[in-house]
């Protein structure tokens, strides 16, 4: 038992460094192009995407049934009433046209819907090892594969959003605190209730959508590079191959 805490913290440790690095590569960059940044918000809406629809949803579902999409909706317009009546009316960078950017309140909704799902991710790694170590293993390697790209997805749209680069790095390392967060609450919990998990995923799925959908989205169709739209398909395909390798390794899950 004192190996499998010593081998969910390591591994915890090791996907929550690959979020962080993922990040520090956009961080770092002098000089970033606007082409660079809309290859990378096209990347990140894809991925955002391509979690909502292959991993959120279905988890919510499991775990919730038919009132799942209560909940997912109650994400989506909780995020639209943020931005558009709270806020007031935002633009996604029409004023300039200088450059991709998004609203900072586009950004901390990303970051929220983020944090909320790498902390599951933490839970689910740390669970797994509890049960078998190979399937913790496997579990691992999945969440893993996800990390580095959702670094990138992270600091980019802060980035994109104006805000200073230490903020990005902040919201970066938040998410890889989260992920830690996840790992360390299994040691505390004998069990999470079912539903309080489904609710929790299925809030992050709307909130994860509207930003996706209405916010990342529209500033790519708005790009006249042609190549952005097809860097989208890039970040779906970029999730849904690291998904099917371990549900291929794991078919228990």
């Amino acid at each position: 038992m004192e190996n499998n805490y010593f081998y969910i913290i390591l591994f915890g440790l090791i996907a929550s460094i690959a979020e962080i690095f993922g990040g520090c590569i956009v961080i770092t960059k002098k000089n970033i192009t606007k082409k660079f940044f809309e290859y990378l918000i096209a990347l990140g809406a894809g991925f955002i995407l391509a979690l909502v629809f292959l991993e959120l949803i279905p988890e919510s579902i499991e775990h919730l049934g038919s009132l799942a999409p209560i909940f997912i909706l109650l994400g989506f317009a909780i995020i639209h009433f943020f931005e558009h009546t709270v806020v007031g009316h935002l633009h996604f960078g029409e004023e300039t046209h200088s450059e991709i950017m998004i609203s900072k309140a586009a950004s901390y909704s990303a970051v929220t819907g983020l944090f909320i799902h790498a902390f599951f991710d933490g839970l689910a790694i740390s669970a797994a090892f509890f049960f078998d170590f190979k399937i913790g293993l496997l579990l691992f390697l999945a969440v893993f594969l996800h990390k580095f790209p959702e670094g990138l997805t992270v600091a980019t749209i802060m980035l994109s959003s104006k805000q200073p680069r230490k903020y990005a790095f902040v919201a970066t390392a938040s998410i890889g605190v989260a992920t830690m967060l996840g790992i360390v609450t299994i040691f505390f919990l004998s069990g999470i209730h079912e539903s309080i998990v489904g609710i929790m995923f299925a809030i992050s799925a709307g909130v994860a959508t509207y930003v996706g959908a209405s916010d990342l989205i529209p500033e790519i169709n708005r790009s006249e590079n042609r190549l952005s739209p097809i860097i989208v398909f890039a970040g779906m395909a970029l999730f849904y191959v690291s998904d099917i390798l371990i549900r291929q390794m794991l078919p228990v899950h």
